[in-house]
C-alpha cells in the first residue's frame, strides 16, 4: 500500500501537467462548439421556441395548400363576378370565424392556465358546452338573415349572381360552430403547450376545398368551394376534439361555478377588438363591389399576397407568446414580459418591412406566376397587381398591431387595444368615401393608412401607460 502512494506521487508530477493541458486545450478549441450546443439544446427545450416552431410548420403547410386552393379559384372563376361572389362571402365567414377562435383563445387560456385539474377539466366541459348552444344561434341567425347580410357586404354585386352569394353564404354558416367549439379544444391544448393538433386549422379548410373543387366543379360549380370549407371546419374539430379529449377525466370532474353569462362576456374586450380590425378589410371588400365587376376578387386575391406573411409573423409568435406571458404575469414578472414583447415587436417590424418590400418589387411576375392560368387572363394580373400596390403596405401595421394587442390581451390591458382596434376603420371609412378611391391603386390605401394610424396610437399608449407604472412606484412593471 505505501509502495502504491508513493508511485502515484511519483506519477502525478509527470501525468497532471499532460492532463492539465489536455484539457486546457481542449476546452480552447471545443468552447465555441459548446456553446453554440448549449444554446441549441435550451433552444429545443424551450417550449416557446417548439411551440413557435410548431405552428410556423402548420402555417406554412397551410399556405401551400392556400395557394393551391388560390390558384384554382383563378383558373376557373378568374376575375369574373362569379368569383366575387366567393370572395364576398368567404371573407366576411373567414373573418368572422378568426375572431371567434382568437378571442376563445386569448381570452379562455389565461383562466384555463389558472386551474389545476379537475377543475380545470370542468372549466373546459362548461365552455364547450355553452359556446357550442351560443354559436348554433349566431349560425341560425346568418342563414336566416343571408340576403339582408349580402345586401350590406356586396352593395355593388352584379344583381344577376346575388342569390349565389346568398347561397354561398348559407352552405359556409355551417362553419360558424365547428370553428367556435374547436377553439375551446385550442384554448386546453395550448394551456398544456400541445401545439400540433391546432396548427392546421387552415391547411384543413384548404385541403377540403380544394378536394372539394375538384371533385363537386362540375355537378356544382362555385358552390363546391363553399362545402369545401363547411366541411374543412368540421374536420378540424374533429381532430383537435380528440387531441383535446384524450388525456382528460371527463367523468371525475365536478360541476363548473362559473355562471354561462361570465363565460360569454370574459371574450367581450377582445371581440370587439377582433371586429374592429376584421371590419377594417370587410369594408375595403364591400367598397370593391361599388367599384367595378371583379374588384372584390381582385382585392381577395391580394389578400393572399398578405395574408400569408401575417400568418407567418403572426400566428406561431401570438400563438406560443401568450402562455408565456400569462405564466410570467402570474408570477409577477411584468419587466421580463415586456422585454420579451419588446424583443419580438423590434423582430416583427424587421420581418414585415423586409417581406413587403419584396413583395412590392416583384408582385407583377409573382402573379403572373401563381395565377394567370385559365380563367385569369393578363387584365387579371394587371389588375391585381395594381390592387396589391395600396393594398400590400398594410402588412407592416397589421402585423404589428395585432401582436402587441395580443401581448397587452395577455397581461390582461384590453383597454389600449380597443381603442386602437377602431382607429383603423374609421380612418378607412373616412379617406375611402371622403376622396373617392375607386381606383384600382388606391382600393387598399384607407387600410393601409388606417392600420397604421392605429399602430401609432397603441404604442403611444401602452407606453404612456407604463410610465403611469414607474411613477406608482411598481419597478417590476418598468420595461
Amino acid at each position: 500500500m505505501r509502495r502504491g502512494k508513493k508511485a502515484d506521487r511519483e506519477v502525478r508530477p509527470t501525468e497532471e501537467p499532460r492532463r492539465l493541458d489536455r484539457g486546457y486545450l481542449g476546452t480552447t478549441e471545443s468552447s465555441p462548439a459548446s456553446a453554440a450546443e448549449r444554446v441549441r439544446a435550451r433552444a429545443v427545450e424551450s417550449p416557446l421556441v417548439r411551440g413557435g416552431l410548431t405552428l410556423v410548420a402548420g402555417v406554412l403547410v397551410g399556405n401551400v395548400f392556400g395557394y393551391v386552393r388560390a390558384a384554382l379559384t383563378a383558373y376557373l372563376l378568374g376575375t369574373h363576378s362569379r368569383a366575387d361572389t366567393l370572395a364576398v362571402t368567404m371573407g366576411p365567414l373567414d373573418t368572422l370565424n378568426s375572431i371567434l377562435i382568437n378571442s376563445i383563445v386569448f381570452a379562455f387560456v389565461p383562466m384555463l392556465t389558472a386551474c389545476r385539474g379537475e377543475e380545470r377539466t370542468a372549466l373546459f366541459l362548461k365552455l364547450s358546452r355553452t359556446f357550442a348552444w351560443a354559436l348554433a344561434a349566431v349560425a341560425g341567425a346568418v342563414i336566416l338573415a343571408a340576403p339582408w347580410l349580402m345586401k350590406a357586404l356586396a352593395p355593388g354585386l352584379d344583381p344577376l349572381y346575388f342569390s349565389t352569394a346568398v347561397a354561398n353564404l348559407r352552405i359556409m354558416a355551417a362553419s360558424i360552430v365547428a370553428a367556435g367549439v374547436a377553439a375551446v379544444q385550442c384554448a386546453l391544448l395550448y394551456t398544456d403547450r400541445r401545439f400540433g393538433p391546432t396548427a392546421f386549422y387552415q391547411a384543413t379548410l384548404n385541403l377540403f376545398m380544394v378536394a372539394a373543387a375538384l371533385a363537386l366543379w362540375k355537378l356544382l360549380g362555385v358552390y363546391a368551394f363553399a362545402i369545401g370549407y363547411a366541411a374543412g371546419a368540421w374536420m378540424q374539430l374533429a381532430i383537435v376534439w380528440y387531441a383535446a379529449r384524450s388525456r382528460l377525466d371527463v367523468a371525475a370532474a365536478p360541476p363548473c361555478r362559473i355562471h354561462w353569462r361570465e363565460i360569454l362576456a370574459k371574450p367581450a374586450f377582445y371581440v370587439v377588438y377582433a371586429a374592429g380590425i376584421g371590419l377594417n378589410i370587410t369594408f375595403t371588400r364591400a367598397w370593391a363591389t361599388r367599384s367595378g365587376p371583379g374588384m372584390a376578387a381582385a382585392l381577395d386575391y391580394c389578400m393572399r399576397g398578405v395574408s400569408v406573411p401575417l400568418a407567418l409573423l403572426v400566428t406561431p409568435i401570438s400563438n406560443s407568446l401568450l402562455p408565456e406571458i400569462a405564466r410570467l404575469r402570474s408570477a409577477f414578472r411584468l419587466r421580463e414580459a415586456f422585454r420579451l414583447i419588446d424583443r419580438t415587436m423590434a423582430l416583427t417590424a424587421l420581418a414585415a418591412v423586409g417581406g413587403c418590400g419584396f413583395a412590392l418589387l416583384f408582385r407583377r411576375p409573382a402573379i403572373a406566376l401563381l395565377f394567370q392560368h385559365g380563367s385569369f387572363t393578363a387584365d387579371s394580373t394587371r389588375l391585381v397587381s395594381a390592387v396589391f400596390l395600396g393594398l400590400g403596405p398594410s402588412l407592416i401595421g397589421w402585423s404589428l398591431i395585432e401582436i402587441a394587442s395580443r401581448s397587452l390581451f395577455a397581461l390582461d390591458r384590453p383597454w389600449p387595444p380597443v381603442i386602437a382596434a377602431a382607429i383603423p376603420l374609421l380612418l378607412n371609412v373616412a379617406l375611402t368615401v371622403g376622396l373617392g378611391f375607386h381606383r384600382p391603386e388606391a382600393l387598399g390605401l384607407g387600410a393601409t393608412f388606417g392600420l397604421l394610424a392605429g399602430l401609432a396610437a397603441l404604442f403611444l399608449m401602452a407606453h404612456l401607460s407604463r410610465q403611469k407604472e414607474a411613477v406608482s412606484h411598481q419597478p417590476s412593471a418598468i420595461s
